[in-house]
């Protein structure tokens, strides 16, 4: 009986294999009918533009260009990847351009804000201490006498 078994379960597993092995050829050829049916293109030929006299855009400090054409036409560079304004050649990027001297920029002071009052006009602090010492502060932190955290004043809004 084992040997029927085995018999058996060899002879559906061979079955299966050519099975699926038929359909694969099938598959193929429906495949290249599809990619010969489909239409082909190509790329249109690229027209070249007019010839632009527009300065090379760079860096405020230095007078290498970004983008560069391979064939070093004259006017064929610029600060963005594409195509050379005189030849249609797409442009290279030019790895000159960022070894430059970065230009320093003037800092600008930062601007002190002014510090929030304490106080309002009816003489309320905004935080005061939790424990009710005398005084307050303009923002959270401790209470200056005990220590003890400073609570938001509701008060101090209201007037």
């Amino acid at each position: 009986m084992m040997k029927f078994i085995y018999f058996f379960s060899m002879t559906i597993f061979c079955l299966s294999l050519s099975l699926t092995s038929c359909q694969n050829a099938a598959d193929e050829q429906v495949r290249n009918e599809a990619r010969e049916a489909l239409p082909q293109t190509t790329p249109a030929p690229a027209t070249p533009a007019a010839p632009v006299t527009a300065p090379a855009t760079t860096t405020t400090s230095g007078s290498v260009a970004h983008y560069e054409c391979p064939n070093k036409c004259e006017g064929g560079v610029g600060a963005n990847a594409g195509n050379c304004p005189v030849c249609g050649t797409a442009m290279a990027h030019n790895q000159a351009f960022h070894n430059q001297p970065a230009a320093t920029t003037p800092a600008t002071p930062n601007t002190a804000q002014p510090a929030a009052a304490a106080q309002n006009a009816a003489g309320e602090y905004h935080y005061i201490c939790s424990k009710g010492c005398a005084g307050g502060a303009a923002a959270a932190g401790n209470c200056a006498t005990c220590g003890s955290p400073l609570a938001h004043n509701q008060a101090f809004h209201n007037n």
